[in-house]
């Protein structure tokens, strides 16, 4: 259900600011949204999985708060981001 370490490390490299850069905002939330995509497809499947869901919850409440201190601090960023990540449709 997690993502693999290989597309986890595809996902650091594609949204790193520098070399070595696992823990800027954007890589935060690239990560998460990749993760969210994955539960997602697990609950289409396993309607009852409450357990799941609830994590998926708590990784949007993540993520939307990463998003709003991205906003808040440098809204280019946030612009590149959320566009190349297809997220507020």
């Amino acid at each position: 259900m997690a993502i693999s370490q290989a597309k986890k490390n595809e996902i650091i490299t594609r949204y790193a600011r520098h070399d070595g850069d696992t823990g800027s905002t954007e890589v935060q939330v690239a990560v998460l949204t990749a993760d969210i995509n994955e539960i997602n497809k697990h609950l289409s499947v396993h309607k009852k999985d409450f357990h799941s869901q609830r994590g998926l919850m708590k990784k949007i409440g993540h993520r939307r708060n990463l998003l709003a201190y991205l906003r808040r601090t440098d809204i280019q960023r946030y612009r590149d981001l959320i566009e190349s990540l297809g997220l507020r449709r």
